[in-house]
Order: C-alpha cells, then sequence, then structure tokens
C-alpha cells in the first residue's frame, strides 16, 4: 500500500493559532490543498469563526487570509499508509515533528487538533509543552456527522479568544 504523506505547514512567525488536522484525504491529496473536499466543513468553519468568508475565496487568497489572522495548518501525521481517506484506516504512522515546528512559532498561544486522531497524535507530543492552549475540535471532515454544522461551530468559535 502507498504512503501517503502530509503537506510542508503553513505558517510564518505571526502564528498565534496552529490548526492540525490528521492527513490529507484523497481529495486534498490530489488537489496538492489543505481541506478539498468539497464536503469538509472546515473552510466554513474556520471562516465563520474568524467572520471572513473563505470559503468563498480562491485556495491562495484563503492561505492569505489565515496568516493574515495569525492562523497556520499543518497535520499531526508526517506520514502513513491508507486506504481512501477515512482516519479510522490509517496505519504505520509517522508522526510530524510538532515540537520542532512549536519552537519556531514565538506568538503560538494555541494549537487546536481538528478531530480525534489528530489529537491522539499530537498531544501525545505535546504534553509538556508550557504556555500554549491545546484544544480538540470536532472533525470537519464529511465522515464525522455525529455533530450538525452548528454544533461543531459552537466548538470553533472557541479559537476567535487566541486570535484577539
Amino acid at each position: 500500500m502507498e504512503r501517503k504523506a502530509s503537506f510542508t505547514p503553513v505558517v510564518d512567525e505571526g502564528t498565534r493559532v496552529l490548526i492540525l488536522g490528521s492527513l490529507p484525504g484523497e481529495a486534498s491529496l490530489a488537489a496538492a490543498r489543505y481541506y478539498a473536499h468539497p464536503r469538509n466543513q472546515f473552510w466554513r468553519l474556520l471562516g465563520a469563526a474568524i467572520g471572513e468568508p473563505l470559503a468563498d475565496l480562491e485556495y491562495p487568497a484563503r492561505l492569505e487570509m489565515l496568516r493574515n489572522n495569525g492562523i497556520g495548518l499543518w497535520d499531526s501525521i508526517a506520514s502513513a499508509t491508507r486506504p481512501g481517506s477515512l482516519d479510522t484506516a490509517i496505519r504505520d504512522v509517522q508522526a510530524n515533528a510538532l515540537e520542532t515546528l512549536v519552537d519556531t512559532l514565538p506568538m503560538l498561544r494555541c494549537i487546536a487538533f481538528n478531530g480525534a486522531k489528530s489529537a491522539a497524535i499530537g498531544m501525545a507530543q505535546l504534553d509538556g509543552v508550557k504556555g500554549i492552549e491545546l484544544v480538540r475540535l470536532p472533525s470537519s471532515s464529511p465522515a464525522h456527522a455525529a455533530l450538525t454544522f452548528e454544533a461543531k461551530l459552537e466548538q470553533w468559535m472557541n479559537l476567535r479568544k487566541f486570535l484577539r
């Protein structure tokens, strides 16, 4: 089975909130961009949380808007094997060097995990990091249908306090 790999981090010295997914799905890998599946709610959720129409923008403009708002993106997993896109199918995980990245982000206040798999892998690495709040968010994936968009958004809105 082919190994799948994460993208490079989207961060800069002004990143205050780092959002970590698990590993890009098939649609994202094919498009070479974060959260490319049309039913993934990531851009709608984050856009609503920061008060910007992210879902309406072209991908480069989305990334610029994130940077302008102090938000970075990456994944907890550097590479793994996985048929399809479901996190439950992820095997043979190699984690990203999260602590190494965190050390390069002087303004970082919060690391938010987009989904349970990202949280399970990322929190294990970052448990001892001081001065940064670790936040578990419900997955924006269309596979996580247990919560409505509104219920997810209520939790995603908590990111606002780290961006002021």
